[in-house]
């Protein structure tokens, strides 16, 4: 029997049990919740698409040149939403009120047990990250050859023992992320998704005005349009930035929690748009204007370019503010990621208990012990930004593209048409082949 998803009028916080994010919806009754607004959904979709991933995009533009490079991002966007759109169709014939509902109605209990799994080394590794790059930016790091380049907090006071990277994660996790990671519903941190994204946007608006006096200065070259391509080698570095682009628009673990909690169940599609166009505008921007400013020079985590003199005036001031804007919407992002993760690692231990929302004593130990190992891996395994992105390509391309083909492929209840089985295919094509390019890129190549 077909059940469909709830509709606007029905009851928004679903009582049934849910296992990847989404059981966080079943409040109490004297929380009086009255369902989550259009603008909150936008901006905590908008906040778990925009992470570090940003910072890579000026890297490929440098690999692929601005015309291609750009065209490939909007692409992206555009493939995100047609594999979102197989996610929430399926969901519906079915009733699923969680991503893991829909893969264990297609696939059975392993195909639920394999995207929880997904979900968690994906977003342990995105957080893992998050955490070296606010230690990195805000108390410095020094480089295999020796050099030390010094944090923003760092520069500010000098050198002490409580702005070194250790105590300065304690206080961030301490301070900020465990706070934050308490809240049981998604809408809870809707104000703070809002304010993660508009630091995102201080961060490019603030590279634009820097690429734009250096233009009118006539400081900036001409960038390149199109890729060098003279040999083998570079023929297969143009492919070394398929892992960024495909994984760029990662937010599908999230959108049932986001659903659930809508006051209007039907507006998660233009919601979903609008989130998917919000961050087209920034990843294009920056992109765009990153590589426009850094050229040949770009580094791979464009934000390390931010740690020398611009040549314009009050140069340092503008490297200290592109880099607190950041590191602090990665602060703010933190949470949102971490919500998933948290609910999903809950499902993998615990997949007969009830609710962990309506487990206070479960739903502390779990948070405890997520953030324990992301702050000591962070701390202790500091090098490990190559093989947590590529943990974070290959499991993430799974749960964007791989899962909902998947479905769409099974169709065990006959609503797929011609059309999706062909981009079924495609989408699982490419993201086996992203996976290929992210195991030798990183193995081999050392590009990521």
């Amino acid at each position: 029997m077909v059940m469909p998803m709830p509709t606007e009028g029905s009851e928004p916080l679903l009582p049934r049990k849910q296992r990847d994010g989404s059981d966080d919806g079943a409040a109490s009754s004297h929380d009086h919740f009255d369902g989550a607004s259009f603008s909150g959904a936008v901006f905590n979709l908008s906040t778990t698409i925009v992470g570090a991933g940003i910072m890579a995009l000026p890297a490929t533009m440098k690999v692929l040149g601005l015309v291609p490079g750009l065209i490939l991002v909007m692409l992206a966007a555009v493939l995100t939403d047609a594999s979102i759109e197989l996610l929430v169709r399926f969901s519906r014939a079915v009733g699923a009120t969680s991503y893991g509902e829909a893969m264990g109605d297609a696939f059975g209990a392993f195909g639920r047990g394999l995207l929880q799994l997904c979900v968690v080394v994906n977003n342990v590794g995105v957080m893992v990250v998050y955490m070296i790059i606010i230690g990195d930016v805000l108390s410095g790091k020094s480089s295999s050859g020796g050099v030390h380049h010094h944090g923003v907090i760092e520069g500010w006071f000098g050198p002490n023992r409580w702005n070194g990277r250790f105590s300065i994660l304690v206080i961030v996790t301490l301070g900020v992320f465990t706070p934050l990671t308490c809240f049981k519903r998604v809408d809870s941190l809707k104000y703070t998704s809002a304010l993660s994204v508009a630091l995102a946007v201080v961060f490019v608006v603030i590279t634009a005005g820097i690429t734009t006096i250096k233009l009118m200065r006539g400081q900036i070259p001409m960038p390149k349009l199109f890729p060098d391509v003279h040999d083998w080698s570079s023929t297969w570095r143009l492919f070394t930035a398929a892992p960024v682009l495909v994984t760029a628009y990662i937010c599908h673990y999230n959108v049932h929690p986001i659903h659930n909690e809508l006051k209007d169940h039907s507006q998660i599609r233009p919601i979903v748009r609008a989130s998917l166009l919000l961050c087209l505008v920034v990843y294009t921007t920056t992109s765009f204007f990153g590589f426009l400013l850094f050229g040949e020079a770009t580094l791979d985590d464009v934000l390390a370019n931010f740690d020398s003199d611009l040549g314009i005036p009050y140069s340092l001031v503008l490297d200290d503010a592109v880099r607190v804007s950041y590191v602090l919407h990665l602060m703010l992002v933190f949470p949102i990621v971490f919500h998933a993760l948290r609910f999903n690692m809950d499902g993998l231990l615990f997949p007969s208990a009830r609710p962990l929302s309506s487990d206070n004593r479960r739903f502390g130990a779990i948070t405890a012990a997520l953030l324990t190992v992301i702050f000591l891996a962070a701390n202790f395994v500091p090098n490990i930004w190559d093989a947590f992105q590529f943990t974070g390509a290959t499991a993430a391309v799974a749960i964007a593209y791989i899962f909902p083909a998947g479905m769409a492929l099974s169709d065990r209840h006959g609503i797929a048409t011609k059309g999706d089985k062909y981009l079924a295919v495609f989408m699982i094509v490419l993201a086996l082949v992203a996976n290929a390019v992210a195991v030798y890129s990183d193995a081999c190549l050392g590009t990521f």
